[in-house]
């Protein structure tokens, strides 16, 4: 494609793409399930590919030495050191997830798009939300939070005032979105084909919208696809999470419920 700019890439084998897990104390069923599908995949050869918001918040890398933090770290852990590689996007939830908890983990920090190769298709992996361009909001927030003088700065605080400064963030936020329009939130088709255009990739996959499905588009005059992972949460009635993974060329979606 004309007008291709470069990217981040990562060679991969045989992934398995889950995101949006918010993974937190008060969601024991979701994270069980978590526990219980990298038990699956120990062994396997498979690559883990986390796109995101693995956990409901992250005040910063000295989470993983307690709680949540501890007990996911130690999971990725025994995944890495049975001979699987384990792939880390920081989303919206997590942006402050840094290197002392990839390789704590063994695992490796993806960037936020990145490019690699399925099947044979080039193919753009994102967390998703750099794409809701209508949230000009969000975005402000999400260029500020991104920035590394802003993160030096909070994570120079307590660990305590950053989580209670967190969990101001969450309460504000989750009040705005019940005054907010629902395709706000989701992304646009705009971003999402200049995205696919620049980085000359014919294949998406991505999390955030909480809203997955296949989408086939076509962007100067050649055929796309969209894919958007699930978001977990085995606490609902009826439960909800899944994966996905590749078989040959095309991509195939698991429903763990």
């Amino acid at each position: 494609m004309n007008g291709s700019v470069a990217l981040a890439s990562v060679r991969l084998r045989d992934p398995v793409f889950i995101s949006d897990l918010h993974l937190s104390p008060d969601q024991p069923r979701t994270v069980q399930r978590f526990v219980r599908l990298v038990a699956d995949l120990r062994g396997s050869g498979r690559e883990l590919v986390i796109l995101g918001d693995l956990f409901e918040y992250w005040a910063g890398d000295d989470e993983a030495a307690q709680g949540i933090g501890a007990t996911v770290s130690t999971a990725l852990r025994s995944l890495t050191d049975g001979g699987s590689r384990v792939y880390l996007m920081r989303g919206n939830r997590d942006v402050l997830l840094g290197e002392v908890f990839a390789r704590i983990c063994g695992a490796a920090l993806l960037a936020d798009p990145c490019l690699t190769e399925l099947g044979g298709v080039p193919t753009l992996l994102a967390h998703g939300d750099a794409y809701c361009t209508l949230d000009t909001a969000y975005q402000a927030f999400r260029r500020r939070a991104r920035s590394p003088f802003w993160q030096r700065l909070f994570l120079g605080r307590s660990l305590a005032l950053r989580r209670a400064v967190i969990g101001q963030v969450r309460r504000l936020s989750e009040a705005g979105k019940k005054r907010m329009a629902a395709q706000i939130m989701d992304v646009t088709p705009e971003a999402i084909e200049q995205a696919l255009r620049s980085s000359g990739a014919r294949r998406m996959i991505h999390g955030h919208t909480h809203r997955p499905a296949t989408h086939r588009l076509t962007v100067d005059g050649q055929s796309m696809e969209r894919w958007v992972l699930p978001d977990w949460d085995f606490e609902a009635e009826p439960p909800r999470g899944g994966f996905l993974r590749v078989r040959g060329s095309e991509l195939v979606a698991t429903d763990l419920t």
